[in-house]
This record gives C-alpha cells, sequence and structure tokens, in this order.
C-alpha cells in the first residue's frame, strides 16, 4: 500500500500553511475572544445541566469565565482580550462600528487576566443589553460588516508580542452559520470575499482562528455555508469537526479546554539509525504532575516581589566566597575535589542524540520495565527533510514484525537505555483516538533492579498459602468492587482542586468557598448494598474465622508482641551476651527482644544493652 507520509502523521487540524507555527515552541500565548452578540445569541437557547434554559450568549460567557480562571492557574503567563461584535456600542482603537473590545481599568486592552476583569465579566450579562446593546452589525444597505471588523480589531490586538515566541489565537463563538445569508447576491459575494480576505490576512501573519459554535435546538450548524473556509476545512476534516459542535455550557467548555491546551513540544531530538543516517523527532509528555506552582515572596512593608539570593559562607572564617565553590566527593579516606565545569564534564557521556543499538521482540518488554513516563515521539522535517518518509518505513516494519527498538538516548538527565514501540492510529466515527508514533519508554539499568525480598524466607519453612475456600472468596468480593469503564482520567487532584478553590475565592472575594468534589472518596452507598456487604463478611470469616469481629485492641497487641517474640528469637541473645555481640546488633533487632519481654524501650543503645545483660543475667 503506498502511504503519503504527509498525511499519515498528519494531526486532525493540522493545516499545512500553519505547520511551522504549531511545530515549534512558545513561550506564552496571546489569546483573543470574540463573542457574537447579535439578537440571535440571546433569543436561542438550549437546556443546562438542570434543564433550565439558556441562552446561546450565557453559554459563551460562562465558557470565556471558566476558561480565564483556568489561565491563571495553568498559563499565568498568557495574555487575553475580549471582544464583542454585532453590539450597539463601540470601543476599540480602530474606531470601528459594531465591535466593543471588553476590559477594566488599569490594565491593557490584551494583558494578563486579572482578578477585576474576571469579576466584571462574571457580572456583564446584568447590564451587557444597557451599558454595550446587541444589534445586527451586518447591513446590506450601509456595507456594514461587523465581522469583518472584528476580525481587524483582534488582528490589530495581537500585534503584540513576536510570533516566533508566542502563540496567537482568536476563539470566535456564534450560533449565526450563514452571516451573509438573506443579503443580496453581488452584496453576500463581495462581503464572503472581503471577510474571508481579513482572516486569511490573520493566518499568514501566524494567527490562528478557532470555531466554537453554537446549535440551534431545531437545527445544527452547518459550517459549510461560510466557515469552513474562513478557518480553512475541507474534505474529511470537514466530517471530523461536525461532531465536535456543541450544543451545551459542558461541551462548549471542553472544547474550549481541548483546544486552549494545545500540543508542546517538550524536546526535539536527533534520532541516529546508523552511520550517516540520522532523522529528527519531536518529542512530547504524556503524562506530568500537575503541581500548584511557585510560590513568589513578597516585601512585607511594599507587598512587591523580592528577588532572592544565595551566597557561600565559609565554615572556618565566616567570610562570603567569591570564587567558583568546589565540590568534593569522598573515596576511601580521601576527599576528591571538583569544579563545577568538570562535574559537568564528566556527566556528559553522550553527545545527547538518541542512538539505535538493536530490535527485540515485543514480548521481551515486561510491563514493569518502565522508569518513569513515557515520551511520545513524532517526526518532523523542519531540520532534517526526508524525516518523515524513514520513520514511516521504520514504524510500519516494526508494527508488522512485532517488534520494538533499543536506543540509548543521552540528553541532559542522566542517560538511560530506552525502547522505541511504535503505535499504530485509532480512529472511530469522531476522528482520531490515537495518533500514529512512537512511545520512548524509559528502561532500567541492571543497577537499578533490586530483588524481592520475602517476608517468609526461613529456610525449611514453606510460606503460608490462600486455601480454595479463600480465593473463592477474595474473587467474589473482587466481582462486587469491580469499577466499570475506570480510566484515571475521571479523577481530579482533590488538593489542588482545593488549593485552587480557595485561591480563587481571595482573589475574586467571594464570600463561599466553591465546593470541590473529592471523588476518590469510596461510593458508600455502592459499598453498603447487600450483596457487597455480604461478600466483605464472608471475606473477613474466610481469613479471620468466626470471632474476627470480636478480636479487641488487646488482642491484637498480645500478637504482635508474639510475633516480635518469635522474630526476637531468631537470635541467641543469652550467647550474644556471654560473647559481648550485642552491640553489632541493630536497634531494632534489640528492641525486638524488649518486647518480648515486656521490658522498656526508652534509651539509647547502650541503655537498651544494658538492659537486656541485667534480664539475661537474672
Amino acid at each position: 500500500m503506498e502511504l503519503d507520509p504527509e498525511d499519515v502523521f498528519r494531526d486532525e487540524d493540522e493545516d499545512p500553511e500553519s505547520q511551522f507555527f504549531q511545530e515549534r515552541e512558545a513561550s506564552k500565548e496571546f489569546v483573543v475572544y470574540l463573542i457574537d452578540a447579535s439578537p440571535k445569541m440571546f433569543s436561542y437557547t438550549c437546556p443546562s445541566e438542570d434543564e433550565k434554559q439558556e441562552s446561546h450568549f450565557h453559554i459563551s460567557v460562562s465558557c470565556i469565565a471558566q476558561s480565564l480562571k483556568s489561565h491563571i492557574i495553568n498559563r499565568s503567563n498568557d495574555e487575553i482580550a475580549i471582544c464583542f461584535f454585532n453590539t450597539r456600542e463601540k470601543k476599540n482603537l480602530q474606531d470601528l462600528n459594531g465591535v466593543y473590545v471588553f476590559n477594566v481599568p488599569q490594565r491593557e486592552c490584551i494583558d494578563r487576566p486579572t482578578a477585576r476583569l474576571i469579576k466584571d465579566f462574571d457580572l456583564i450579562e446584568e447590564s451587557f443589553i444597557e451599558d454595550i446593546g446587541s444589534q445586527n452589525g451586518i447591513v446590506s444597505d450601509s456595507r456594514e460588516n461587523s465581522l469583518y471588523s472584528a476580525l481587524w480589531v483582534a488582528q490589530a490586538l495581537l500585534r503584540k508580542g513576536s510570533s516566533k515566541t508566542a502563540d496567537k489565537r482568536i476563539f470566535l463563538f456564534t450560533n449565526e452559520d450563514d452571516p451573509f445569508g438573506s443579503m443580496r447576491i453581488s452584496v453576500k459575494e463581495d462581503m464572503t470575499r472581503t471577510t474571508l480576505q481579513r482572516a486569511k490576512d490573520a493566518q499568514d501573519l501566524g494567527i490562528s482562528i478557532e470555531l466554537l459554535p453554537l446549535s440551534h435546538p431545531d437545527k445544527q450548524f452547518d459550517i459549510s455555508l461560510f466557515y469552513k473556509e474562513l478557518i480553512g476545512l475541507n474534505g474529511d476534516e470537514l466530517t471530523e469537526f461536525m461532531p465536535s459542535v456543541g450544543q451545551k455550557l459542558e461541551d462548549m467548555k471542553d472544547q474550549l479546554k481541548k483546544r486552549v491546551l494545545a500540543k508542546r513540544i517538550a524536546k526535539r531530538i536527533t534520532f541516529m539509525i546508523c552511520d550517516g543516517v540520522s532523522i529528527e523527532l519531536n518529542g512530547y509528555a504524556l503524562l506530568r504532575p500537575a503541581t500548584p506552582g511557585t510560590i513568589t515572596w513578597l516585601d512585607s512593608t511594599t507587598n512587591l516581589p523580592i528577588k532572592v539570593e544565595r551566597s557561600y559562607v565559609c565554615a572556618d572564617t565566616g567570610a562570603i566566597m567569591q570564587e567558583p565553590i568546589q565540590r568534593i566527593q569522598p573515596y576511601i579516606n580521601r576527599d576528591v575535589m571538583f569544579t563545577a565545569a568538570e562535574l559537568s564534564e564528566l556527566k556528559k557521556i553522550s553527545t545527547g542524540h538518541l542512538r539505535l543499538l538493536g530490535f527485540k521482540p515485543l514480548s521481551c518488554l515486561k510491563d514493569y520495565h518502565n522508569m518513569k513516563p513515557s515520551t511520545f515521539l513524532y517526526p518532523s522535517d523542519k531540520e532534517v527533510i526526508g524525516s518523515t518518509r524513514a520513520f514511516i518505513a521504520l514504524h510500519r516494519s516494526m508494527i508488522q514484525l512485532g517488534r520494538f527498538a533499543v536506543a540509548f538516548y543521552g540528553g541532559t538527565t542522566p542517560p538511560r537505555l530506552v525502547a522505541l514501540v511504535a503505535q499504530d492510529e485509532i480512529e472511530s466515527d469522531g476522528g482520531q483516538v490515537e495518533p500514529p508514533g512512537m512511545n520512548m519508554i524509559y528502561l532500567p539499568y541492571a543497577n537499578d533492579i533490586r530483588d524481592i525480598e520475602e517476608l517468609h524466607s526461613k529456610p525449611g519453612v514453606a510460606a503460608p498459602r490462600a486455601t480454595e475456600d479463600q480465593l473463592k472468596k477474595a474473587s467474589a468480593l473482587m466481582r462486587r468492587l469491580e469499577l466499570k469503564d475506570f480510566s484515571v482520567c475521571q479523577f481530579a487532584n482533590p488538593a489542588l482542586q482545593r488549593h485552587y478553590a480557595m485561591l480563587q475565592a481571595i482573589a475574586l472575594d467571594e464570600d463561599e468557598l466553591g465546593e470541590t468534589r473529592d471523588e476518590t472518596l469510596p461510593d458508600e452507598g455502592g459499598m453498603n448494598r447487600p450483596g457487597v456487604v455480604k461478600a466483605i463478611e464472608e471475606f473477613k470469616e474466610s481469613i479471620y474465622g468466626d470471632d474476627s469481629e470480636e478480636e479487641s485492641d488487646s488482642g491484637a497487641k498480645e500478637k504482635s508482641r508474639k510475633r516480635k517474640a518469635a522474630d526476637a528469637g531468631d537470635y541467641d541473645f543469652v550467647e550474644l551476651a556471654k560473647t559481648g555481640k550485642l552491640k553489632d546488633l541493630t536497634v531494632v533487632e534489640l528492641k525486638t527482644y524488649l518486647t518480648a519481654n515486656n521490658l522498656p524501650l526508652s534509651g539509647k543503645k547502650d541503655a537498651l544493652i544494658n538492659r537486656i545483660l541485667a534480664h539475661v543475667s537474672k
């Protein structure tokens, strides 16, 4: 089968003309939210979760408000602007009719989101009709075109920042799929042409336009009427875009979240297949721990950020060290000294490239051969032309032969052996589920593997085994408590959620702390079902017997004491006391004897030894 490398490894929403802007790394984002404020956005409604009717305008505003709060948490350096079009009032630097740039005092039109911006935007619906107003800004007779003007204003706002270091995006919210549909053919063609040209001019400057359409209850948003050309969709892309059209608030939140969280290149890797053959790969982090973020220290009097500096002080003289600090590494009885440059050179044992060593059957790769989250690899022709074709050849062959590649990766972190496992593309009716590529799995060295320490490893003593009845009861319990359709993606970190809720309440002066749902707690209702309760009781009875419920704390302590007495029996303390070898035992081992004989455990090691000697001599 003939494969086109440009198609096989292209994302669903990837436009060849904007491929450069999607592959480069960006330090921040500039985002403009364009919201249609025409009367149609207020008149059409759809049901919410509690079956109340919500207007499309309310859905858009709520969705953006939630996104602004997420921006502060996830990407606090991003800068945003909010712009309404089809408005009665106008407020923009170009003085264009029907376009209103929403902002608050002491903030630039496009800037980092502030607490006051979020608070005022949350309440904008209450005064929008009176203060800003809604009207159809596309008028045939006057040649007014508010959509054209809105794109112009958004493009002007996004002049800030360099396209080389920032992503620039426009999110367009509307429920009008044919903005020029009611006009005469000649006027419609002219306005369509000029509006599409304005959108193309913005895209040529590296600005991507994302459409978030809202469908009517009885009519789906038809993107093919106008917007498919504005955002550059065709063929299969058009078909795949339609199922993603949001109708309710939660749908829109999910869609905006997916599009705001764009794919980021974690690292660029040169893959050396053999001498003289190298290809370029982009690496993407699939899993990354979510943290509350860094703390900024403030001056107690001015409340301004302070700069933290570190100085080294000589332990002998107390003087501040000015020269570069040397490091020492103990070896036998000497302290070997190194400078920072020497240490850096010693650690550098590789050029940092990914070097192929060979191939192994997939059956040789075990689940526990995984030191940390894997990195997803995807080819790039940006620096090395032909990388995609070579990658496809390896990728397809590895899948057909059931092999994975073993390679040596010497990055900035400690160099490691890695396994490259080819992943085929997975598609569904809604589009691509998993992209094709390779997963780079970090393998352990021999030094990293530890032998299993068996609890019951006494010679000649068989390890305890569960009875058939216990196995049967345990299996019944597992079947009763089986989690249907389980995924880690269903659970949010409750500590982080509460942390962010507290920050939001303080920053926005909210009277009540937002409710945070701990999804990690057991389902109490499910655990109390008769079938589950019966399975738990039967399992406990099979393990502990009929008196499992009557076992008291004193009984448990007695069992613990007897167990420690058995551990103490491993040593002949009388013989050790006579030969003076008690000092060779650890504190923990000494305390096992004291616990078994109901002796005090306080004191240092010498006191414990004297206590044992006194007891043995009786």
